[in-house]
């Protein structure tokens, strides 16, 4: 069975309702992101971070996932598929698929503030308790925080999608602007012999010598017309 990697962005959310980061009226506009997404902004006003993604979470339980999210899962058929997303929500695990590397952390889980990448003290947040409040505490005594990957902060799990792209033979890579490293360069540890896929409606400028074959569209509509061409 053909290895398959999709990489994922904002895009691939935007049409289940999620707010986007970057694009016009995007939360970047209305929170700076030295506030609500570094360390030093959590130190600074722990509250209003905590409320910030307090938010992010309620919107998350009101929104489904799309067809392209569904379509994603669907994948799983024909292929040996790995989901790498940028995405912090949970829309890929809802819509059925199975084995999903968040690189920049998961929205519905809470972790220790000293040190948010030790596995004893990550937890779920069960919808009925999706708030975390100043003087929550984790299991080593820390304030709990999102486990979010902020900016300024290490990637913990680039590597682990790193090995996985080299050893995929199709590529996908849907709703991402290519601009946010580590996860950008991903697509320069593609093998040789990769077919790579770019869905998104917008124009992405990739700095990239492979040959990538470009579907103009939404992220679910790009996801039936790449699923036509595998199935002819």
């Amino acid at each position: 069975m053909k290895k398959l990697v999709v990489l994922s962005g904002a895009g691939m959310s935007a049409e289940s309702g999620i707010s986007t980061f970057r694009d016009t009226g995007g939360l970047w506009e209305k929170y700076p992101i030295e506030d609500v997404a570094t360390p030093d902004g959590f130190f600074k006003n722990p509250d209003l971070v905590l409320r910030f993604y307090n938010d992010r979470r309620k919107q998350l339980m009101s929104v489904k996932p799309n067809k392209g999210h569904e379509l994603v899962a669907e994948l799983e058929k024909d292929f040996d598929v790995t989901v790498i997303t940028q995405n912090v929500d949970n829309l890929h695990e809802r819509a059925g698929s199975k084995h999903i590397i968040h690189l920049h952390g998961e929205l519905t889980k809470a972790c220790s503030s000293r040190n948010p990448n030790d596995s004893r003290y990550i937890k779920e947040l069960i919808p009925e308790e999706y708030e975390i409040k100043v003087g929550d505490k984790a299991g080593d005594g820390s304030q709990l925080r999102p486990y979010i990957v902020w900016f300024g902060e290490a990637v913990p799990r680039i590597e682990t999608a790193v090995q996985f792209v080299k050893q995929a033979d199709i590529l996908v890579i849907i709703g991402t602007s290519l601009n946010v490293y580590p996860a950008a360069g991903l697509l320069n540890y593609a093998p040789d012999h990769a077919e790579i896929y770019l869905i998104d409606p917008h124009e992405v400028q990739v700095s990239s010598s492979k040959t990538i074959e470009v579907i103009r569209k939404g992220a679910s509509e790009g996801m039936a017309e790449l699923l036509a061409r595998f199935r002819k």
